[in-house]
């Protein structure tokens, strides 16, 4: 089935005005990956409600609204005459230009795929997956070439060296890992540890740069093995993606507190950390030229700044720092709870489908009865009646145990306290 758009009526508007839209308006979730065009002109994006939208940078319009996956989209990467995207669904799909659904669809990880990434000469993709492994692939005919097999935890990036006969995994696991395209050999194991690393890019001159969960980004040199250098943000988060310049001068990394840093790679020097009060970042991307940067985030859009002044475009709102967790000082432990769930769904009459399915009046209804909402068949053809007792139940086994086959990201509440505020804060502002 293919599923359809979640916040409509934005993206029709873009579709039909073609209006330029400097915060590009039209995801139903957090915006997963961001890609640019080789010239500039486009950029496709993908999110956690299952679309792929392409966009025209000239205009600020969205040329094509795609659904082609069964699960949040996690990452997109350019291919020669189209692009490729991957999602919680475990799959990879094959885009062309106008054409509205997958050319083909490539099958194999036995997990979500969380990054993806195509070898210089556009022949062949690499996907890292939470299933811990990476497999290889023929960009033509999405034949499965090789599984690369060795880290012990998820796989958060990939990246194909210049010459495109090695590639560069970064894990969960803290390790980094060298491996030759050829025949699937590992060829250098780098870093360990407890840090988890959750992206990385490679640089002119054969340095990696990797984002990790403790706010830095450490620089390798592959064909040692050793660190070359380490760039610190000012607030010490966790980074959930990087991206860099084409010509690798200047690296970006962002997390969950939504600053986007931006380092100049030749001495360490950090330019910039912009926002920092809009939700985590989960995508980055630079203009060719290098001039602009794109983040997509938790509130839906892709954003972008001026990277020699800082300026955001067209920027909505005035762009603060901040060194806390943005909105929760003085509310009260179960809208504090409720924050993160926000990006997916809403509670009052008006809200609508986001991500998730909205959950006004959800109380004594019964699981998989929102109108519109394109449930997974699991879920459609469920029992359960939503009841304070089966939500605080859902976040303490976990969405994967209360609701067999849900696409709902697997995530608990193991402090009591924390579920029972939630439930009380529902009661209070969901129910009419």
């Amino acid at each position: 089935m293919r599923r359809r758009p979640v916040l409509l009526a934005p993206v029709l508007a873009l579709l039909l005005c073609g209006s330029a839209s400097a915060e590009f308006v039209g995801h139903g979730g957090p915006v997963k990956g961001v890609a640019i065009a080789a010239d500039g002109k486009e950029m496709v994006s993908t999110s956690f409600d299952y679309s792929v939208i392409r966009w025209s940078l000239e205009t600020g319009a969205a040329l094509d609204v795609l659904y082609g996956h069964d699960a949040a989209v996690n990452a997109v990467a350019l291919l020669p005459g189209g692009f490729v995207t991957a999602s919680d669904d475990g799959t990879l799909a094959l885009w062309r230009p106008g054409a509205a659904e997958p050319a083909a669809k490539l099958t194999g990880h036995g997990g979500r795929i969380a990054t993806i990434a195509v070898s210089p000469d556009g022949r062949t993709i690499a996907s890292g997956a939470w299933d811990r492994t990476v497999r290889l692939w023929d960009a033509a005919s999405g034949t499965a070439l090789r599984t690369l097999e060795g880290h012990r935890g998820n796989v958060n990036g990939v990246a194909f060296t210049a010459d495109g006969r090695r590639l560069v995994s970064a894990s969960a696991d803290g390790t980094l890992r060298l491996w030759r395209v050829a025949d699937g050999t590992q060829l250098a194991e780098m870093g360990g540890g407890p840090v988890p690393l959750n992206g990385l890019v490679l640089l002119p001159g054969g340095r990696a740069a990797v984002a990790g969960a403790d706010g830095t980004v450490t620089l390798w040199t592959l064909d040692t093995g050793e660190r070359s250098g380490v760039l610190r943000a000012k607030v010490p988060v966790a980074l959930l993606t990087i991206g860099a310049s084409r010509d690798g001068t200047l690296v970006a990394a962002a997390g969950i507190d939504g600053a986007l840093n931006i380092w100049r790679v030749a001495d360490g020097t950090l330019l910039h950390r912009l926002a920092g009060d809009r939700g985590p970042l989960w995508s980055i991307a630079f203009s060719p030229d290098g001039k602009t940067v794109f983040a997509g985030g938790n509130d839906r859009m892709i954003r972008h700044w001026d990277v020699e002044t800082g300026r955001e475009y067209d920027s909505p709102v005035p762009v603060r720092t901040v060194t806390a967790d943005p909105g929760t000082e003085g509310d009260d432990l179960g809208a504090k709870v409720w924050k993160r769930c926000i990006a997916c769904h809403t509670l009052t009459a008006d809200g609508g489908n986001r991500a998730g399915p909205t959950l006004h009046n959800i109380f004594g209804r019964r699981i998989g009865t929102v109108p519109g909402y394109p449930y997974s068949p699991a879920l459609r053809n469920g029992d359960i009646v939503w009841t304070e007792e089966t939500v605080a139940k859902l976040f303490e086994l976990g969405p994967d145990v209360v609701t067999p086959g849900t696409k709902m990201p697997i995530q608990t509440i193991p402090n009591a306290e924390e579920r029972a505020a939630l439930v009380a804060f529902l009661r209070e502002q969901a129910m009419d």
